[in-house]
């Protein structure tokens, strides 16, 4: 029995970065989008470029999630100028993840195609936990501490509560509170009333409510917050005299700024040193959901940190280049929690990857498209814990709704499909839906897994016959099968049942036994 590495070598993308090399994030926040440009620097990020726009795309969300063509437009205008910067970043280097608002609208995929023709590497939109996972790994890398802390991300769209020690979150949670949405449902017309500060602080504790219980039971022992709305508050406490020694900023300062906020009594005359003029309009949103969040949560004092999302996605994808990948170590804790078969998995994972290798170059498939099938092998039985009957489907189903630190929700749908249709019988709309989701590179990983699934049917321990996988020309493949392993009587007839399977998706797989 061959071992198989959780995290092989040679499925890497690519050499781990060594100092002055380039790498850079896109963050497409509800309402800015961020870029940032660095380099490593003795294994630190340090930025050398920072580029912030207000774009709002929450704002441009409708009553039924649709989101506007204007704010469309103001996206991609924007992702343009930040594409223009990039020049000394290779497309591998680069990482672009959405939140909020790109999660909530049902028009996404819209969007998303507009911009993956601009952007040198497509959109990854990604879960709020795992938002909250990578804004958690920039405060934690720009601010070191062995603290177990409290870390507070308010957003357009969401807030993040993640608590953490060292460089591990401990718990992580993103709720549906954010400066932008709060500015539309409360403080629409502009004005500063206490009844809409009073509304608007109810919506937010009725919220943090819901997570109070789990996260005093965790504890902490400080609290950090990121992102603008934090910035813009810590920056005018400290303007008026308002925060603490440390400059931190502190409960009592932000009831002092809500009754100075009520007296100004519309965001047109909000004029505040530290408040930026495209941060007026959804800056009582912003102070009120941050005075619940403490209220609730009995905070006193918050600290600043300058590191969030965009510098996570970067120490993120620093892990990944060093063989750190954070989605290899969410594989092997899934396989844990649902008591995954081991053994099988790897034999699984053996065959697809020699199924992968010999075909690769003729089908135009990538690195990331072997790690995808890699972890899709990987996983492909964990339904199992739910029921044998139909398991690929509970499978498919734990893939897409969990929350899995490290991928995306593209990912996670990718995976999903794997899970689909890698065995029983295919069907002509999945192969559609398929398309859809990866494009021909999916379909193609479908038929590698059903392949190497099927080759270990039998779940014996015999040496598998040798396999050997050829496209002889486009949707033609042929499968030679070596007629030197006890196994092979088993083999030989559960492939020639493939042979119609394939033929539903268009390829004509031929069966050659030598």
């Amino acid at each position: 029995m061959v071992t198989i590495s959780p995290m092989p070598i040679d499925y890497l993308k690519n050499p781990p970065l060594t100092d002055d090399e380039m790498m850079a994030a896109i963050d497409i926040g509800s309402n800015s989008f961020h870029l940032a440009i660095a380099r490593l620097d003795h294994g630190e990020v340090r930025k050398v470029v920072s580029m912030s726009e207000k774009v709002q795309l929450a704002a441009g969300l409708d009553e039924n999630n649709i989101l506007s063509a204007a704010a469309e437009k103001r996206g991609l205008e924007c992702l343009s100028r930040f594409v223009a910067r990039l020049d000394s970043v290779p497309p591998e280097r680069l990482r672009v993840v959405a939140t909020n608002a790109l999660r909530q609208a049902k028009n996404s995929n819209d969007f998303i195609a507009h911009a993956n023709k601009i952007l040198p590497k497509p959109i990854e939109i990604i879960a709020g936990r795992e938002e909250a996972r990578l804004i958690y790994l920039g405060v934690s890398h720009t601010n070191a501490s062995s603290d177990k802390r409290l870390v507070i991300d308010i957003g357009g769209g969401s807030t993040e509560f993640i608590i953490g020690q060292g460089f591990d979150p401990l718990l992580t949670e993103s709720l549906q509170m954010g400066c932008v949405a709060f500015t539309q449902k409360y403080f629409a017309d502009g004005q500063i009333t206490k009844e809409a500060f009073t509304k608007a602080m109810s919506g937010a504790r009725k919220e943090v409510l819901a997570i109070n219980g789990r996260y005093q039971k965790m504890g902490w022992t400080s609290v950090v917050g990121s992102s603008g709305t934090i910035k813009a508050v810590r920056n005018v406490l400290v303007s008026k005299g308002w925060a603490d020694e440390q400059e931190c900023i502190t409960y009592k300062g932000v009831k002092n700024l809500e009754k100075l906020l009520l007296k100004t009594g519309h965001v047109d005359n909000i004029d505040l040193e530290g408040v930026k003029e495209h941060r007026k309009a959804i800056f009582p949103a912003g102070v009120a959901v941050l005075r619940a969040v403490m209220q609730v949560l009995g905070i006193d004092t918050i600290s600043y940190s300058d590191g969030a999302l965009r510098e996570g996605v970067m120490y993120d994808m620093l892990g990944r280049f060093a063989s750190e990948d954070v989605r290899d170590r969410s594989v092997l804790a899934l396989i844990k929690r649902y008591s995954g078969d081991k053994k099988q998995a790897k034999q699984v994972v053996k065959t697809s990857r020699a199924l992968f290798e010999q075909v690769k170059k003729r089908l135009l498939l990538s690195s990331d498209d072997g790690d995808l099938l890699r972890r899709a092998a990987f996983l492909h039985e964990i339904g199992l814990a739910i029921s044998h009957s139909s398991y690929h489907k509970h499978s498919a189903y734990l893939l897409e709704y969990s929350d899995i630190p490290g991928f995306s929700q593209v990912d996670q749908k990718r995976m999903a499909q794997l899970m689909l249709n890698h065995r029983r019988k295919l069907k002509a709309d999945m192969l559609e839906q398929t398309l859809n989701i990866g494009g021909d590179q999916l379909v193609y990983l479908c038929l590698l897994l059903r392949l190497a699934v099927l080759a270990h049917h039998s779940r014996s321990d015999q040496e598998l016959p040798e396999l050997q996988l050829e496209i002889i020309e486009d949707n033609c493949w042929q499968i030679t099968v070596a007629n030197d392993s006890e196994h092979y009587a088993f083999l030989l007839p559960d492939l020639y049942t493939e042979v119609d399977q394939f033929a539903k998706w268009g390829v004509k797989l031929s069966i050659v036994a030598a």
